[in-house]
C-alpha cells in the first residue's frame, strides 16, 4: 500500500496513560508540541508531512500535495510505512487498573484556512473523545483534557499547524476517516477485550544488534522477515488487515443475522454440497448449497413465519458433499460445539446459540499480565479425586480456589478444544472451534474462566495449531475428499510418530482458519494467552525427530527450516499482542530457536516466554542414572541457566509429560514403592523417603530458583502424587501386528489424588505445604526471577544469591538460599 501521508495537518488524541508508540518516542516532537501529562490528560501530536497519496483500509482514496516541506521532526518510521497509518494507529484503549480514563488514537484531516488553530480545536473538540456507557466518568476525564489540550494548542502549535496551510485534505478523507473512527469506537465499547494497536511491520534488523552471531545468517534472517512483511502487506491490501483477516468465524460457519442464518464452508473439493441436520430431517436435498470461484460454499436460511431461527439451539448439523474420494457427511470446520450421542462412534456438530438470556455473561475483567508468572498445568477433565470425567463447573467450584490458595497466579488449561481420542490428552485436535463436550458446555467454559479471572489468575490456553488428528470422520482430515485441504499432501502432511495431519501454513485460508481461531478463543472465552503446543515440528521440514540440537547456528537457519510455518507464528504473535496487550504467549518448543522470543518487529518470532525443557531432562537423568555423589554442581547450574540472553522461559521440574504412563514423575523416581505404604507421619519412615521428600523440595526450589523468568508445575505434583497418568483405553492391535493390552476403561489412573496432599497425617502434605511456601515467596519478595544473581557452585554444595540487594562479593543480603 502507499507508503506515504498526504501533507496536510494532522491532529492525534494519544492516551497518556499509555507510552507513545516506538516509532513516535524515538522522535518525539519538542516539549512545546508534545506536552507530557497524567492520566487524565491527552498528549497533543500534532504530524505535518509532504506526500502523493493516502492509503486507508476499506477506502481506495488519493489526494494531490502540492507541497515538499517536511516537519523537521515527523517521524520517518511513520511517513515511510508500508502500512497505513490510519490503519496501524486504529484501535488503540488504555485501561489503567486504577483509572477509568479510555482514549482512542484518533487521526483526522482538518482543513487549516488562516493559520489560526481554532479549527483545529473545534474538530479535536467535537471527535477525539470517547465516551464509553460502561465508564461514566470519561466525559469528566475528556474535558480536563480539552482544557489543557486546548491551552496547548493556541500557545504552541499554531506555527507548525501554518506551515503546511496550503496542503488541505478534501472533505471526503476527512469524512472516510471519521467514519472509520466511528466503527471503531463502536466496535470496541462492545468488546470485552482490551484493544491496541497491530503495529506496521518494521525493518526487522534488531535482531543483528543484540545478538551479532546473526550475521552469518542474515540473509535467512532478511529472507524470513521479507516473507513475514509480504504476507502482512497482502492481509493488508486484500483483506482489510489482520484485524479483520482474524474475523473469520463471522463470515465462516454458521453466523445469524435478524433475518435468518448464513452457513459457508471453503471446501474448494467438494463437487456438490449441501447442509443436513435435524433441522430438515437430514434431507440432502433441502438446503443445497452454492459454491463461489475461492470454493466457498453458502446457504442462507431465513427464519420461520414466527421469527425463530430456522436452526434450533442444540440441533445436530452436518454438511453432506460429494467428493473425490466420494459422498461423505462432516462436521462443519468451523462448528462451535460438537458431541458424541451415547452409544454412537462419530461425533455430531452441535448448532450452539441459547437465547440471549441463557448466554453466560462474564462478571470480571482480566487480571493483568503477572510480572512473575507462576503457571499451574491443569486437565479438566482428570481433575476430579474420583476415576471419572470432571467437569468445567466442578473444576471452577473445586479446584480454583485450590490454586488460588497454593499461590499460583496462572492456570493453564489443556484439552480445551474437542478431540475425538479422550487418551490422546488433547492433542488430536478434531474440532478446532469447539469445547471439549466431555467436560460441559461452552457457558461453562466461561463461567469458570470468569471465576479464574475473579480469583486474579491469569487463564491460559494450551493451542494445538501444530497438527491436526488425522480422523476422517469428526476432524478436517480428507475434509472435501482430498489430501491437500487443510493439511499439506503427501508424506508432507503426515507426522509419522504423532500419526497426525500437519497444516501447509502458506494456504491462505489455513491462515485465516488458525488466526481466527486464535481470536475466537480470546474473543469469546476471554483467555488471557496461549501456550502453543509442538511449534518444534512446526518450524522445521524434519519436525525435530531424529535430530540432536547442539546451539549451532546453523541448525536453525536453512533448508530445513519451514519458513511459512515461522512466518505464521510471527502473524499469530503481532495479532494477539497488538490486540491485547496483557496477553501472554508461551511457546514449546525443545530447539532453542534463536530470536523465538524477541518481538516480531525486531526480527524475531514475537514469543514471551519459551518452555526451558531441558531442565526436567535433566534431573531425571540425574535420577535414572547417576548416583547422588555423581551429581555434578557445576553441569547442574549450567543447565539450569543455559539459555538465551533476553529471551524469557518457564522452567519446571516435571510437566504432565513426566507424569504419563511409561515415564515416572521426579516422586516415583525417588521413593518408589515406598509411596504406597511409608508416607504417614505417624508410621516408621525410610531412608528412601527421607532422602526422596528432601530432594523433591530441593529440586523444586532450584528450579524455580535459577530455571527462568516463569515456572510452571503440573497438577498433583507439587505434592508429589504417586503414580502415573493412564487415560481409559482398550485393547489394541498396531499396525505392525503387535498387541497392546488396554486397562478396560478404566479410570482410576485418569484423576488426581488431592486428597492425600490435603490429608495433614501423610508426608505429602508436607510437600505441598513446601511448594505453597515457594510460590507465597516469590509473591511477597520477587526475588526467584530477578536478574540480579550470584552463582557458586563447589564441590557438593551450592549457593546463590538472587535479588536487587544482593552482594556478589559476600553474599550479605537477604534472599541468600
Amino acid at each position: 500500500m502507499a507508503g506515504t501521508m498526504h501533507a496536510a495537518s494532522r491532529s492525534a488524541t494519544v492516551s497518556c496513560a499509555m507510552a507513545p508508540p516506538a516509532c513516535l518516542a524515538s522522535c518525539a516532537p519538542p516539549a512545546a508540541v508534545l506536552q507530557s501529562t497524567t492520566t487524565t490528560t491527552i498528549n497533543r501530536i500534532c504530524l505535518s508531512a509532504a506526500a502523493t497519496s493516502i492509503s486507508i483500509t476499506g477506502s481506495s482514496i488519493s489526494s494531490s500535495s502540492s507541497s515538499s516541506s517536511r516537519s523537521p521532526w515527523l517521524c520517518p518510521q511513520l511517513v515511510d510505512s508500508q502500512v497505513s497509518l490510519l490503519r496501524s494507529s486504529l484501535p488503540r484503549v488504555n485501561r489503567e487498573k486504577n483509572s477509568h480514563c479510555i482514549d482512542i488514537i484518533s487521526f483526522n484531516y482538518v482543513r487549516q484556512t488562516s493559520g489560526s488553530s481554532a479549527n483545529l480545536q473545534e474538530d479535536v473538540q467535537g471527535d477525539a473523545s470517547f465516551e464509553s456507557p460502561a465508564f461514566s466518568t470519561t466525559s469528566v476525564v475528556m474535558d480536563t483534557s480539552k482544557d489543557r489540550l486546548a491551552s496547548s494548542l493556541s500557545e504552541n502549535s499554531t506555527k507548525a499547524i501554518s506551515q503546511n496551510v496550503e496542503d488541505e485534505a478534501s472533505d471526503v478523507v476527512q469524512q472516510a476517516i471519521r467514519e472509520e473512527n466511528a466503527t471503531l469506537r463502536g466496535d470496541i465499547s462492545q468488546s470485552g477485550c482490551e484493544t491496541n494497536i497491530i503495529p506496521p511491520p518494521e525493518d526487522g534488523l534488531r535482531i543483528f544488534e543484540i545478538d551479532s552471531h546473526l550475521k552469518p545468517y542474515k540473509e535467512h534472517l532478511v529472507y524470513r522477515y521479507k516473507e513475514y512483511k509480504k504476507k502482512r502487506n497482502l492481509i493488508e491490501e486484500y483483506e482489510g488487515g489482520l484485524e479483520a483477516f482474524s474475523k473469520g468465524f463471522e463470515k465462516f460457519g454458521f453466523n445469524r443475522s435478524s433475518v435468518g442464518i448464513t452457513y459457508r464452508e471453503w471446501a474448494p473439493g467438494a463437487k456438490w454440497a449441501s447442509l443436513i441436520g435435524d433441522f430438515n430431517n437430514w434431507n440432502p436435498n433441502a438446503d443445497v448449497m452454492k459454491k463461489d470461484k475461492f470454493g466457498v460454499w453458502e446457504v442462507f436460511l431465513p427464519n420461520q413465519a414466527d421469527g425463530s431461527p430456522a436452526i434450533p439451539h442444540g440441533s445436530r448439523v452436518k454438511i453432506h458433499m460429494n467428493t473425490p474420494s466420494g459422498w461423505k457427511d462432516s462436521i462443519p470446520a468451523w462448528i462451535k460445539f460438537a458431541v458424541q450421542a451415547p452409544g454412537e462412534i462419530p461425533y455430531n456438530g452441535i448448532y450452539y446459540d441459547p437465547p440471549d438470556n441463557e448466554k453466560y455473561k462474564f462478571q470480571h475483567k482480566s487480571p493483568r499480565r503477572p510480572d512473575s508468572l507462576r503457571i499451574y498445568e491443569a486437565h479438566v477433565g482428570m481433575s476430579s479425586t474420583e476415576p471419572k470425567v470432571n467437569s468445567y463447573v466442578e473444576f471452577r467450584d473445586d479446584v480454583l480456589p485450590r490454586i488460588k490458595r497454593l499461590g499460583y497466579n496462572a492456570v493453564q488449561l489443556m484439552a480445551i478444544q474437542e478431540h475425538a481420542y479422550y487418551g490422546s490428552f488433547g492433542y488430536h485436535v478434531t474440532n478446532f472451534f469447539a469445547v471439549s463436550s466431555r467436560c460441559g458446555t461452552p457457558d461453562d467454559l466461561k463461567s469458570l474462566i470468569d471465576r479464574a479471572h475473579e480469583l486474579g489468575l491469569f487463564v491460559l490456553m494450551d493451542v494445538v495449531h501444530s497438527h491436526a488428528s488425522n480422523n476422517v470422520l469428526d476432524g478436517l482430515n480428507m475434509f472435501d475428499g482430498t489430501d491437500s485441504h487443510y493439511f499439506h499432501s503427501g508424506a508432507r502432511g503426515y507426522h509419522w510418530m504423532w500419526d497426525s495431519r500437519l497444516f501447509d501454513y502458506g494456504s491462505w485460508e489455513v491462515l485465516r482458519f488458525l488466526l481466527s481461531n486464535l481470536r475466537w478463543w480470546v474473543e469469546e472465552y476471554h483467555f488471557d494467552g496461549f501456550r502453543f503446543d509442538g511449534i518444534t515440528s512446526m518450524m522445521y521440514t524434519h519436525h525435530g525427530l531424529q535430530m540432536t540440537f547442539t546451539g549451532s547456528y546453523g541448525e536453525y537457519f536453512g533448508l530445513a527450516t519451514d519458513v511459512d510455518a515461522v512466518v505464521y507464528l510471527m502473524l499469530a504473535n503481532d495479532l494477539l499482542h497488538g490486540l491485547y496487550s496483557q496477553h501472554v504467549t508461551v511457546a514449546e518448543d525443545v530447539s532453542g530457536m534463536p530470536t523465538l522470543c524477541r518481538p516480531v518487529h525486531e526480527g524475531g518470532i514475537g514469543f514471551d516466554y519459551r518452555l526451558q525443557m531441558a531442565i526436567a531432562d535433566k534431573w531425571i537423568e540425574l535420577l535414572s542414572k547417576k548416583k547422588d555423589e555423581e551429581w555434578d554442581m557445576g553441569n547442574i547450574i549450567f543447565t539450569l541457566t543455559n539459555r538465551r540472553w533476553s529471551e524469557k522461559c518457564i522452567a519446571y521440574a516435571e510437566s504432565h509429560d513426566q507424569a504419563l504412563v511409561g515415564d515416572k514423575t521426579l516422586a516415583f523416581w525417588l521413593m518408589d514403592k515406598d509411596m504406597y505404604d511409608k508416607m504417614a507421619l505417624d508410621g516408621p519412615s525410610t531412608p528412601r523417603v527421607d532422602r526422596g521428600i528432601a530432594l523433591h523440595k530441593m529440586i523444586r526450589l532450584i528450579t524455580m530458583a535459577l530455571g527462568g523468568e516463569g515456572y510452571l508445575n503440573f497438577m498433583g505434583n507439587e505434592f508429589g502424587h504417586p503414580e502415573w497418568i493412564d487415560f481409559p483405553r482398550g485393547d489394541q492391535v498396531l499396525p505392525n501386528g503387535k498387541f497392546v493390552p488396554g486397562n478396560g476403561g478404566s479410570y482410576d489412573k485418569c484423576r488426581r489424588r488431592f486428597d492425600l496432599g490435603d490429608a495433614e497425617f501423610l508426608r505429602y502434605h508436607e510437600l505441598q505445604e513446601f511448594d505453597c511456601a515457594m510460590q507465597q515467596l516469590e509473591e511477597k519478595h520477587k526475588v526467584f526471577f530477578s536478574s540480579e544473581c550470584c552463582l557458586m557452585p563447589h564441590s557438593k554444595l551450592l549457593f546463590w544469591c538472587k535479588g536487587a540487594s544482593c552482594d556478589q562479593q559476600g553474599f550479605e543480603c537477604s534472599h541468600l538460599i
